[in-house]
């Protein structure tokens, strides 16, 4: 057998361990590279980032590469589960660790906050997320013309807000968002740009959304966890007696899905208009244009034993006019809703979705919002 054939072996061996069998730094499962330098198991998305820290990090396949014995070694006396412990030793509760699902950036900041910077190593150190204030300039799309133009922002714990201003040295904020009622999710995709960022905000019980992004990677990042670590400040206020664990899934989540659909007007006479959609934990929202700042409308979605329910189909007899024929029912306690959609996998990944927030048992908070959003609609 030659040396590298027992490399391959001796490295296949370390990874049955189960410690190794996800993705050091995204969870991805059944990595299939190496850091050499580090000691950790990462997937080849990982890898990319890594090999982008050469003074950090030295990556290796785990099947076309060779490995010398030392590098084998190394790597079992090492792995995921030890790095972590290392390298993830005081992680705030707050910040955000993605997951495979999360796109470049945000990966690449928590792979360069762990190793390169070694943020999360010395428990007691303190972070820059918690300095209770954070002022710069961060590009804005305008909600009329689409541009995005330079905006200072400002974020501060002892008033629970973020504000904007359009110039720099402007006496008055253009708006003070209570951040107790923000969400900031990545959208690199829909805002096109890699560090784009969405942040969602109610304002006087409708939804509101500002798009913004930095050139600088490390920048939005630190912005995203600062606004989370402020948000948790201010529900431990809120809820004393809440855990960590409790609290956590309340701050800055992804949406449960978004796409479009088309809809028809609550007589379901009216034509039916494509729109764009977003899910967000029980409201469906639905705008015409994915960067709207306003949402044209919303569903609230409740529990099932209360009249809520979503099915595949129209109503018999319903005139379907649009381009799309894969139709979605949903039935709340005061109308009905109709969809369709371009395919029938959006049509079942979109009922997917619907019947699993519609089956889910409502917290205190929801049947208040349920209330309101009745008696508003």
């Amino acid at each position: 057998m030659s040396s590298n054939e027992r490399a391959t072996r001796a490295l296949r061996e370390i990874l049955q361990n189960p410690e190794n069998d996800a993705c050091a730094d995204c969870g991805a499962p059944d990595p299939g590279w190496g850091s050499c330098s580090l000691g950790v198991f990462i997937c080849l998305a990982c890898s990319g980032i890594h090999r982008n820290i050469p003074t950090i990090s030295k990556v290796k396949s785990l099947s076309l590469s060779h490995w010398e014995d030392h590098e084998v070694q190394f790597m079992a006396e090492n792995g995921n589960e030890m790095m972590r412990r290392k390298y993830e030793a005081a992680v705030p509760v707050y910040y955000y660790k993605p997951t495979h699902k999360d796109g470049q950036t945000l990966r690449e900041q928590w792979i360069r906050a762990k190793y390169e910077r070694k943020e999360f190593s010395e428990p007691g150190k303190s972070f820059i997320y918690e300095e209770g204030t954070k002022d710069g300039m961060l590009m804005k799309k305008g909600r009329d013309n689409g541009q995005f133009l330079s905006r200072r922002f400002v974020l501060s714990e002892r008033e629970g807000t973020l504000k904007y201003f359009t110039k720099f040295d402007a006496k008055e904020p253009k708006a003070v968002i209570k951040v107790d009622t923000i969400n900031a999710t990545f959208q690199p995709e829909k805002i096109g740009n890699p560090n784009g960022l969405q942040i969602t905000y109610l304002k006087d019980y409708s939804t509101r959304n500002i798009f913004i992004y930095h050139d600088n990677g490390k920048e939005i990042v630190d912005w995203f966890n600062s606004i989370r670590a402020v948000q948790l400040h201010y529900l431990k206020v809120a809820f004393p007696g809440a855990s960590d664990a409790e609290l956590v899934p309340k701050l800055t989540r992804n949406f449960l899905k978004e796409g479009y659909m088309e809809k028809t007007g609550p007589r379901h006479t009216e034509g039916f208009k494509k729109r764009w959609f977003t899910l967000d934990q029980r409201r469906l929202m639905y705008f015409k244009d994915p960067l709207d700042a306003f949402a044209k409308g919303e569903v609230f979605l409740g529990n099932r034993d209360y009249g809520y329910s979503a099915s595949p189909g129209l109503p018999a007899g319903t005139h379907c006019n649009g381009a799309w024929q894969h139709g979605i029912t949903i039935e709340t306690p005061d109308r009905g809703f109709l969809f369709t959609c371009e395919s029938e996998s959006e049509q079942k990944d979109w009922l997917k979705h619907f019947n699993a927030v519609i089956s889910a048992v409502m917290s205190p908070q929801e049947y208040t919002m349920e209330a309101l959003f009745r008696h508003r609609h």
